[in-house]
């Protein structure tokens, strides 16, 4: 049956073929296809356009030998219809170029048949990017790709600072092809789709408010469009219908319907007040203005019953493609319009029977090489398609629409379409005064609040330890739930920062039980989901966690440290005198001291020149030398040194030490990732848990450092900074954060309320509140606290001077008695052991005029008397009879004399007899 209906197809368009080779040899017919969706606007104005076109053409070229014969057929606004339109013109009527079809849906496959029978398809409106000249080679595209858009549409929303927008789009090859290209261009620019409404096609109006009731609830107010007029218009009758028309919204369309805008209905343009679109710019021109006159007049005579119809740029692109293919008919030559039959088989399908066109390749090439001011604009087909054009800024208000601005590719946006400015700009000042919808100028800030009643649902973690960042607890009286801690009160102060009121509510992250119901991860995963608004608390920012959510500025200090134990200085002891000078320089100054001490004593008293220049320069060196032995001996005294036990994380991994982390913080991955080994971390809990690990140690079940982040480890060091110390970074964080989802547009407000909190006094508040930090010595790095001196860091040195001065005392006292032991023996026998220290101690006292002290001159009457105590111990011998029994003369009666110098109670005259002393010589001699 198919092949019998295939034969009477190709019988027909044999008989069509001889009927054209009758006519005049003059003029040459060629035949194309028109396939439109004739009971649209867009295919109403396009067949008026069109056939105006063939008769403006060769109105204006009537010396061409080629005439355009068009062959009409509706597309009846499907695939299928558009198809069985197609097959009917390529078999039925053997037309050399087809133009058309309407809808992107139908020229996919239909852009398939031009493959395969070599003949052009030159489509004016199938403008989604999902088909291409790229991949289909007869197909031409004399419209605009949607995707040269999406660039225009990125520029308006990043000149208001809209970080967030929800894609409402059609089910349909044209709905959906621009979607990646729009997402592309919004991601370039910052900003997120946060959300997609899909509309299929057979939608009726109670789902379209159920989607507009869905949108409702969500916190973005900024709406892109993207609709065929049908579908489109009829939405945004809803949209008005739903209250989403009001202050506060935005919306903005594609060219799609911004192209027929001044084609709808009152009603219709109310239900679309306040919205931004964008559509192609077309320059005025007077052929065009004159154009537009005849357009009306023949459209109205054609469709009386549709009131309000302006020309569009479909209508233009539509009348331009006539002229362009009439143009290629010409240059080509066509002659007649053959086809080749294929060679088929018995099991070959319909497709496979299918002629070629021999002209085709011709007339396709010379499509592409068209180029002419048409009235669209300038037509110039690349890669077989019209390129990025400037844009118009459209601004709906009243009872049709206003330019506000324009876009071009080079420029952005501007208040003309041929600025000046070399540079691209998307400020918002370049545009003109814009009603938004509600007819509010103020422009809106993209979200809201979904209902006055609904709250924000933070999210808190809830912990075990470490209280003082977030506290959650239970009253079992009134069964309520309070937040508390440090991140909490920099959260309350950064909203209370906003410039507006967010109203919202802490919900913790926790079990029925009470416990925590996961990881900070899984925490975070609540927001990404959608479950939680946003996330307070002690959560750090790190890379892997803003691919799922966004994070505000940070709020505390960043990075990964070690909590090590400190130990004192191994210099502080005894003999930390030593310790400012170098062996070295003891050694080279007392070499100096003994060499500068030999060459003053060679010459004896510091009369000459040379001593004293020598001595002056040892002086100022002594000088200097001492005063940087004191600067550095102060320095070690009074600062004091705490060493860490640890350095480095080399040290722990060759040591194979055991370190420790907290239990569920992404820090165990960190380490991982620094080469520890798994067996060798232990998960800790508590701040008590952490000093009883690292005072253990890790030969002792313990721990020889914490990995930990440093507000935690200022926290722990606030009771501890006695023992342990912080080292590192080891790695960098962000700090904390605040979490929100993906493309919030909050980030950014909350982010600078989050600089004012910080930078004020209100941080150093919460910190001295929550921290402490201003009483503790949690500030310190290894490092510094004056202390007072004791006895024992000057243990050294008296050790060596009284070693000294004992060594010197029984020395002398040694030789003392060595000397003095008979007399000592005398005065000691017959008195108590106390009688006889008195004794000994007067004789000690006694002055002995043999002595350095007393070996001067004494002028008495013009002579000289060196005393002598030789004397005395004569007179003490002469006391003792010769049996060894004292004499009559008592020791006590002597006792007088024996502790002065000999010379008292002598007379001045005995004093100056010049014999006295050569009397006492004497005396002492015959004694001895």
């Amino acid at each position: 049956m198919e092949r019998a209906t295939l034969l009477f197809f190709l019988l027909l368009s044999s008989i069509a073929k001889a009927q054209n080779g009758n006519g005049s040899n003059m003029i040459i017919s060629v035949h194309v296809g028109l396939i439109l969706d004739t009971g649209t606007l867009v295919g109403k104005m396009s067949q008026t356009s069109i056939s105006m076109a063939i008769n403006d053409f060769y109105a204006a070229n009537s010396n061409y030998t080629t005439r355009l014969i068009l062959h009409t057929e509706d597309g009846k606004e499907d695939a299928i219809g558009a198809t069985s339109a197609a097959f009917k013109l390529l078999i039925d009527v053997g037309v050399q170029a087809i133009i058309g079809p309407q809808k992107s849906s139908q020229a996919v496959f239909i852009s398939d048949l031009g493959n395969k029978t070599r003949v052009p398809i030159v489509s004016f409106s199938a403008t989604s990017p999902s088909i291409s000249p790229a991949r289909a080679a007869y197909f031409v595209r004399t419209a605009f790709n949607d995707s040269s858009q999406v660039n225009a549409i990125a520029a308006i929303i990043k000149a208001f600072g809209w970080r967030r927008v929800t894609l409402v789009y059609e089910d349909t090859d044209y709905g959906t092809g621009i979607v990646p290209y729009l997402i592309d261009a919004l991601q370039e620019i910052d900003a997120h789709v946060h959300h997609r409404s899909v509309i299929p096609l057979s939608v009726t109006d109670d789902q379209i408010l159920g989607e507009l009731y869905k949108l409702q609830t969500m916190q973005t107010r900024v709406f892109i469009v993207h609709m065929a007029p049908f579908l489109g218009t009829n939405f945004f009758l809803k949209a008005n219908e739903a209250g989403m028309m009001t202050k506060g919204y935005v919306w903005i369309i594609t060219d799609g319907l911004t192209n027929l805008l001044n084609s709808f209905d009152q009603s219709i343009l109310d239900s679309m007040q306040g919205l931004l679109g964008v559509r192609p710019y077309v320059p005025k021109t007077r052929k065009l203005d004159e154009l537009t006159i005849r357009w009306k007049r023949k459209f109205r005579q054609e469709h009386p019953d549709i009131e309000k119809a302006e020309l569009s740029i479909f209508a233009l692109w539509a009348y331009d493609t006539v002229w362009a293919l009439a143009m290629a008919a010409e240059k080509v030559g066509i002659t007649n319009s053959t086809f080749l039959q294929p060679q088929t088989t018995n099991n070959s399908g319909i497709l496979d029977m299918l002629e070629f066109s021999e002209t085709g390749p011709g007339l396709l090439k010379a499509i592409l090489d068209t180029k002419f001011d048409g009235l669209s604009g300038e037509l110039c087909l690349i890669d077989g398609q019209s390129q990025s054009p400037t844009f118009q800024i459209i601004n709906v208000i009243g009872k049709g629409e206003r330019v506000i601005g324009f876009w071009t590719p080079a420029h952005g946006i501007s208040r003309t379409p041929n600025p000046i400015s070399r540079t691209y700009s998307t400020s918002m000042i370049n545009l003109s005064i814009i009603f938004w919808p509600g007819e509010s100028t103020i422009v809106p800030k993209g979200w809201e609040i979904p209902t006055s009643e609904k709250k924000l649902k933070i999210g808190v973690p809830v912990k075990d330890e470490f209280h003082e960042f977030v506290k959650v607890e239970w009253n079992p009286l009134t069964n309520a739930t309070t937040v508390s801690g440090y991140c909490i009160d920099v959260f309350d102060a950064v909203m209370q920062a906003l410039p507006y009121a967010i109203p919202y509510e802490y919900v913790p992250f926790e079990k029925a039980t009470g416990d925590s119901a996961g990881s900070y991860n899984e925490l975070i995963y609540q927001v990404y989901i959608q479950n939680y608004d946003a996330v307070a608390g002690d959560v750090t920012i790190i890379a892997n966690r803003s691919l799922y959510v966004d994070f505000t500025l940070p709020y505390t200090e960043s990075g990964v440290v070690m909590i090590v134990p400190v130990k004192e200085d191994a210099r502080k002891n005894a003999w930390i005198f030593l310790k400012p000078l170098t062996v070295d320089l003891w050694l080279g100054t007392l070499a100096f001291f003994f060499f500068t001490g030999f060459v003053v004593w060679l010459r004896e008293k510091l009369e000459s020149n040379l001593s004293k220049i020598v001595l002056i320069i040892w002086v100022f060196v002594v000088l200097i030398l001492t005063s940087s032995y004191t600067a550095s001996l102060t320095s070690m005294l009074t600062v004091e040194q705490l060493q860490p036990t640890v350095t480095g994380i080399k040290q722990l991994i060759k040591n194979g030490d055991y370190v420790g982390y907290k239990r569920g913080s992404f820090v165990k991955e960190l380490l991982m990732q620094l080469h520890f080994d798994e067996s060798k971390l232990r998960d800790l809990g508590s701040s008590d848990e952490y000093a009883e690990a690292l005072s253990k140690g890790s030969h002792n079940n313990g721990v020889s450092a914490i990995f930990h982040e440093i507000p935690y480890v200022r926290s722990f060091l606030a009771d501890h900074c006695s023992r342990y110390t912080m080292v590192g970074p080891a790695y960098k964080t962000a700090g904390f954060g605040f979490v929100f989802p993906k493309g919030s547009p909050l980030v950014p407000d909350v982010s600078r309320a989050v600089l004012n909190v910080t930078q004020g006094d209100k941080m150093v508040e919460i910190e001295r509140k929550w921290i402490g930090y201003e009483n503790t010595c949690q500030n310190q790095d290894m490092t510094l606290g004056s202390h007072r001196l004791n006895f024992n860091n000057f243990g050294g040195l008296f050790l060596t001077t009284g070693i000294t001065s004992t060594s010197a005392l029984l020395i002398f006292l040694a030789i003392f008695i060595y000397k003095n032991q008979d007399e000592l023996k005398i005065m000691g026998s017959g008195y108590s052991i106390w009688t006889r220290v008195v004794v000994w101690s007067k004789y000690w006292d006694k002055k002995d005029l043999t002595s350095s002290t007393f070996k001067r001159d004494v002028p008495i009457g013009g002579s000289s008397y060196v005393g002598d105590s030789l004397v005395h111990r004569a007179n003490m011998r002469a006391s003792i009879n010769a049996d060894g029994s004292q004499s009559p003369i008592s020791i006590s009666e002597h006792s007088d004399l024996s502790i002065f110098p000999p010379y008292e109670g002598m007379t001045s005259q005995e004093l100056g007899s010049p014999s006295i002393e050569t009397q006492d010589t004497q005396a002492s001699t015959e004694i001895y």
